[in-house]
C-alpha cells in the first residue's frame, strides 16, 4: 500500500470528487459520519465535547463532528477561528449548519462561538474530551501567533484530547524545523483513510497517541502522477513472495549458508543467528566462530555445522564462502582489528549478496572506504544508531530515514533500518515499511535473530528484496504472537524464533 503525501492525499481527494462523482461537503460529511461513528463507541452522552476547528477544511470536519455529535445527544461546544475573515467554503457550510442547530429551539446542547478578534479560553474539567480540528494536511509551515498559543494551552489541560486527520502543528513529512511547542500532543488521531508519514516516526508519537484510520471509501482507481516511493507492506504482498517446497526437496535444494558470528563472550549472538537461520527453511548452516564457542555451539544448536577459527576468541580470518549460497556477519564478532581483518577478507572475495548486521557495520563505520567493497545487492541491517556512525548523526526519523535511502541507493545494497515499522530501503530509492511487531522485540539479540531469519531465506534462493521484506515481515509477525502469548514484558528474543513457526502458518494462512 502507498503511503501518501500530503500533497497526493489531496489529489486523492480531488479525484474521488471528480470521479465517484461526490460533491466536496458530502464527502467531508462521509468524512465527519466516520469520525462520530468512533467517539461514539468511545464515549458516552455524559461527556462534554469542546471543538476547536480552524478556518479549512479540517475545521470544516469539526463543525460536521460538533453537529452530529450533538444530534446524538452529546454536549458541545464549538470555537471556531476565523480571524482572518476567510473560511473555506465547505468550512463555510457547515459554520452555517451548526449555527441553525444551535439556535434552533430543538437543540439545547451545542453552542457555536465563532472567534473574529480576541479569545478567552474556556474552562476546561479534567472529564472533557477535546476535539483538535485547527489544521489538517495542508498545513506547510509551523504553527505561529494566536494559534500556538491556543495549541500550548491544548497541551497543558487534563482533558483528553482527540486530533481530527493530524495533530494541528504536524507536518505530514517533515518535521525538521518544526516547533515541537507547537504541535499538539493527542492522546488519539483519528485520521482519513491513510496513515501520514509522520506516524511512523517514533519521535511524533507523543504527539499522535494511538492512531486509528478511517476508512471512508476514497476512489482505489486515483493513481498519483508523481512517483511514489514511500509503501506500507501488506500481509497480502509477502504472502506472495513466500515460495512452495517441492514435495522431492532436499536439503541440498534448501541452501547452504555461511554465518560469521560470535566471540568469546558473546557467543549467544551466534546460536541466536543459527536458531534463526534454520528455523527460517534452511537446508544446511555452517557457523564461523572461535573455538570458545564450540561446545556452546554444539550443545545448543547441534543442526549447525562448526567452522573453527584459529584465533581462540574472537574471528579473525575469512574462510573460503565461495560454496555457500548466503553470508551473513556481524553478530557478536567485536570491532577488534582481528575482526576487522577477518571482515575485509569476506568483503573483497565475496561475489553475492551478503547479509551484514551488527558489529560488521560498527566497523564498516570506522572503514567507510570499505563500503565500496560491498557485493551489490548485499542487506545492511542497522539500528538507528548503528546508521548514524555509517552515514553521521540525524537528528530525527526523517532524515534518518532519507540517509537510509541514500546510502541504498548510492551502493546499490538494501538497507533495513530496524525499529517499530523497520524500512527496508532499496537500491531503486523505494523505502518500504513494515507493519509487524511490538516493544516487547526491544530485548538483547533480537536483531541477531533478524540477521538469521534473512540470511536463511537468501541462501534458499530469495531474491535479495524477498528476503529483506519477508524477513523482516516474518520477525515482526513471530513477534507479535509471542507477545500475545507471553506478554511484551516477558519476551526474549529465543521467544522470537520459538515463534517463527507460527508466523509461517499465520502468513499461509
Amino acid at each position: 500500500m502507498q503511503i501518501l503525501t500530503g500533497g497526493q492525499f489531496r489529489a486523492l481527494d480531488q479525484y474521488t470528487i471528480e470521479h465517484e462523482p461526490v460533491e466536496s461537503i458530502d464527502l467531508m460529511e462521509r468524512a465527519s459520519r466516520a469520525i462520530v461513528s468512533e467517539l461514539r463507541s468511545r464515549w458516552g452522552v455524559d461527556r462534554r465535547f469542546v471543538i476547536f476547528s480552524g478556518p479549512g477544511g479540517n475545521g470544516g470536519d469539526g463543525l460536521a463532528v460538533a453537529r452530529l455529535m450533538a444530534e446524538a445527544g452529546y454536549t458541545v461546544l464549538a470555537y471556531l477561528f476565523n480571524v482572518n475573515g476567510r473560511l473555506n467554503a465547505d468550512c463555510e457550510i457547515n459554520r452555517d449548519r451548526l449555527r441553525q442547530l444551535a439556535n434552533s429551539s430543538a437543540s439545547q446542547l451545542v453552542s457555536l462561538c465563532e472567534i473574529t478578534t480576541e479569545f478567552a479560553f474556556p474552562e476546561l474539567h479534567p472529564s472533557d474530551v477535546i476535539i483538535d480540528a485547527l489544521f489538517g494536511t495542508g498545513l506547510n509551515k509551523p504553527v505561529s501567533g494566536g494559534f500556538a498559543h491556543i495549541v500550548k494551552r491544548l497541551n497543558q489541560s487534563a482533558c483528553t484530547v482527540v486530533s481530527i486527520d493530524t495533530p494541528s502543528g504536524l507536518m505530514t513529512e517533515d518535521n525538521t524545523y518544526n516547533d515541537t511547542q507547537c504541535i499538539v500532543r493527542a492522546d488519539l488521531t483519528l485520521t482519513i483513510q491513510h496513515l501520514k508519514l509522520a506516524f511512523l516516526f517514533a519521535e511524533n508519537f507523543k504527539y499522535t497517541g494511538e492512531v486509528q484510520v478511517l476508512d471512508i471509501g476514497l476512489s482505489s482507481d486515483w493513481k498519483s502522477e508523481e512517483h511514489g516511493y514511500l509503501w506500507l507492506t501488506e500481509q497480502s504482498e509477502v504472502r506472495q513472495l513466500l515460495r512452495t517446497r517441492s514435495q522431492f526437496a532436499h536439503k541440498g535444494e534448501m541452501g547452504h549458508a555461511l554465518l560469521v558470528a560470535g566471540s568469546c563472550g558473546m557467543g549467544g549472538a551466534a546460536v541466536l543467528a543459527a536458531q534463526a537461520a534454520l528455523r527460517s527453511g534452511l537446508g544446511k548452516l555452517t557457523v564461523h566462530t572461535p573455538l570458545a564457542n564450540l561446545f556452546l555451539m554444539q550443545s545448543q544448536i547441534p543442526e549447525a555445522v562448526v567452522e573453527l577459527d584459529p584465533d581462540e576468541h574472537v574471528v579473525s580470518s575469512a574462510i573460503d564462502a565461495s560454496v555457500f549460497q548466503a553470508l551473513g556477519i556481524g553478530p557478536g564478532i567485536t570491532t577488534s582489528r582481528y575482526a576487522a581483518a577477518a571482515l575485509q577478507g569476506y568483503l573483497s572475495q565475496q561475489e553475492g549478496p551478503m547479509v551484514i548486521d551488527a558489529d560488521a557495520l560498527n566497523i564498516l563505520s570506522e572503514h567507510r572506504d570499505w563500503l565500496s567493497l560491498i557485493p551489490p545487492d548485499s542487506i545492511l541491517t542497522p539500528h538507528p544508531k548503528e546508521l548514524d556512525r555509517l552515514v553521521g548523526y540525524q537528528t530525527n526519523c526523517f532524515e534518518r530515514m532519507n540517509k537510509a535511502r541514500n546510502l541504498a541507493v548510492t551502493h546499490h545494497v538494501f538497507v533495513v533500518l530496524k525499529g517499530h515499522y523497520t524500512q527496508v530501503c532499496t537500491p531503486t530509492g523505494d523505502v518500504h515499511f513494515n507493519p509487524t511487531g511490538n516493544p516487547g522485540m526491544a530485548t538483547a539479540g533480537s536483531g541477531d535473530v533478524l540477521t538469521g531469519i534473512i540470511t536463511g531465506l537468501l541462501a534458499q534462493g530469495y531474491l535479495p528484496s524477498e528476503a529483506a521484506l519477508l524477513g523482516v515481515w516474518l520477525h515482526g509477525a513471530a513477534g507479535d504472537v509471542a507477545a500475545e502469548e507471553l506478554g511484551e514484558e516477558c519476551m526474549l528474543a529465543s521467544d522470537i524464533i520459538r515463534f517463527l513457526p507460527a508466523a509461517f502458518k499465520k502468513l499461509k494462512a
